[in-house]
């Protein structure tokens, strides 16, 4: 239940308080920016009630709190003093975690530049909010030296962003457009969920508060070049928030020595678009504050921790117990990833695991079946809740297929699209629906091969399976791009792994044999071992590529396939006569 109260804040001016969530937990003050009230925080709040008790406040000049006349009121300092008079009143001699948007960040930024700040805040978690001074330095430093080109570009560029203040900043017709609806439109724009965490005054709050721009704007500013932050700061940095941009923060360590950072896909509204990832990240801090172990997202963040290209990320590989799979779970273990490791051999993938833990690295063994949707439906739940959503997932258990389409039955034909085909759909389905949850992205590895793009009549139903793993990762990595999941497919070669020992012959019994020891002749006399294919896989995690062909002949088959796929098309009713 919400409780509302007022806080004197001096000279009239009366802030409005809102009040709910755990009585008994620790004190979260949550403070908003401009063009919103309270309400902004109504979704993070749903997510953290159970944890916090909640204090949350209308700066003046928004919602329910008092709507001074004068411009100077507006000042940073001003609204400083409201969150100091609001903490006095609701956590007196008790240290209040923070979180806090835009310029009620910034607000609290100055505020932490008072020498009584270590002693009231016990954490401050910003989103899209920068202390004035340091973006300042930033933007000094780096116009300083224009012989340092990127630096220089991204100074000029931040300095450029901030000027929409003098737009914001004109009397009259710029509180006109905010009634109007502009301010409506532009959170549209960057968050379509915008509109049901504003107030009923919503229109009225963006016109009165714009006298903030003018009271930032037209004043000499006074940038402190001592302003260092010791409480634990923690950074969500919006990929893409339009004038907030994230390098602007690369400093920030030195500014604030306990610092932790967040990286969202998300806009300047990311308490709209974003709320659980943004009451996770607060959550996380405050426990590992109140002794709890860091949890591995929030030793990922931690800036200045050394870790591996890996280090701190969850990684699931299926298939992972021999082969590709084994490779690539010991090269992203190598890397510092903690590693699920799962295959429909239970002994081969506690191998794997036992592999990697001697070599000093984190791995968790599981059977599956990925053939069988609910098995893997229940593979991933157990895996999300016992050790976290995976920020990576390799969909990589096949089995390989020989005959031509007229000689395969129809049963065999169906278990190589099950296993190859729907082993890929099912992962993706149990797996990328949590990912897109959270909210933080990550990336999935669907394993094809060469046989996607090389048609070829004695492999009909491997070429098809493979075909359409590589054809629903295209139409999967656009549908998740927006959520900020890369999808890559790999599509190895000839790779001396033990694919052609459990391959499946659909040939005369009397020339079986002869065929599969001549296909192992030629993939262990092409010595391409599958720890290149992990290094492969690992590069393509790395640089979000889309496509990842591996060996040679890969390349220079999907090469073909691009430019002369008529050739592949005849090198195939060659292979079937």
């Amino acid at each position: 239940m919400t409780t509302a109260h007022y806080v004197d804040a001096g000279d009239g001016i009366r802030i409005a308080v809102y009040e709910e969530g755990n009585p008994d937990g620790p004190p979260l003050v949550m403070t908003h920016g401009w063009p919103d009230s309270h309400r902004l925080w109504d979704g993070v709040v749903a997510e953290l009630a159970d944890r916090f008790r909640i204090i949350r406040y209308d700066n003046r000049g928004a919602g329910a709190s008092t709507v001074p006349k004068p411009v100077r009121e507006y000042t940073m300092a001003r609204l400083a003093d409201d969150f100091a008079a609001v903490v006095a009143e609701y956590s007196p001699g008790v240290p209040v975690h923070v979180l806090a948007h835009d310029w009620g960040s910034v607000a609290v930024w100055e505020y932490l530049s008072r020498p009584e700040a270590s002693a009231t805040v016990a954490s401050f978690t910003s989103v899209s909010g920068p202390s004035t001074d340091h973006f300042g330095a930033f933007i000094r430093s780096g116009l300083a030296r224009p012989y340092r080109l990127v630096r220089f570009a991204q100074a000029l560029g931040l300095a450029a962003r901030m000027s929409y203040w003098l737009p914001f900043s004109v009397p009259v017709l710029a509180p006109a457009a905010m009634r109007a609806g502009l301010a409506r439109r532009l959170q549209a724009k960057d968050s379509p969920g915008a509109p049901k965490y504003r107030g009923d005054g919503f229109d009225d709050d963006a016109a009165n508060s714009m006298k903030i721009y003018r009271a930032i704007a037209f004043r000499k500013p006074t940038l402190r070049r001592d302003h260092y932050v010791t409480v634990p700061v923690q950074l969500v940095c919006n990929d893409k928030d339009p004038v907030v941009r994230p390098y602007g923060f690369a400093d920030q360590a030195r500014w604030s020595p306990r610092l932790w950072r967040r990286d969202l896909l998300a806009g300047h509204w990311a308490p709209f678009s974003h709320a659980p990832a943004i009451a996770q990240a607060v959550r996380e801090l405050v426990d590992h504050l109140d002794g709890a172990p860091p949890a591995r997202a929030l030793r990922r963040a931690e800036v200045g921790r050394a870790r591996g290209p890996f280090g701190h990320t969850l990684v699931a590989v299926t298939g992972a117990g021999s082969g590709i799979g084994r490779a690539t779970a010991l090269a992203f273990a190598a890397a510092g990833a903690e590693v699920v490791v799962s295959d429909i051999d239970e002994a081969n993938a506690k191998q794997t695991a036992a592999q990697i833990t001697e070599r000093g690295g984190q791995a968790h063994a599981y059977a599956v079946d990925v053939a069988d949707a609910e098995a893997v439906g229940r593979f991933a739940a157990r895996v999300c809740a016992e050790h976290g959503v995976p920020d990576v997932v390799v969909n990589n258990a096949g089995v390989g297929q020989a005959g031509a389409f007229l000689d395969t039955p129809p049963e065999q034909f169906d278990r190589v699209l099950d296993i190859n085909l729907g082993g890929v759909i099912n992962g993706c389905r149990a797996f990328a629906a949590k990912m897109v949850e959270r909210g933080t992205g990550g990336h999935i590895v669907n394993v094809a091969s060469m046989a996607a793009y090389a048609p070829l009549g004695s492999m009909n139903a491997y070429c098809t399976s493979k075909a359409a793993v590589f054809m629903f990762s295209d139409c999967l990595r656009g549908e998740l791009a927006s959520a900020g999941i890369g999808v890559t497919t790999i599509c190895p070669g000839v790779v001396d792994t033990n694919i052609v020992a459990t391959t499946h012959f659909d040939i005369d019994v009397d020339v079986a044999d002869a065929a599969r020891a001549r296909a192992q002749k030629v993939f262990t006399r092409r010595r391409y071992t599958p720890d290149k294919v992990a290094k492969a896989i690992l590069a393509a995690v790395h640089d979000g590529t889309a496509v990842r062909p591996v060996t040679p002949e890969a390349h220079l088959v999907y090469g073909l396939s691009r430019l002369v796929p008529g050739a592949l098309r005849r090198a195939a009713r060659a292979d079937a006569l």
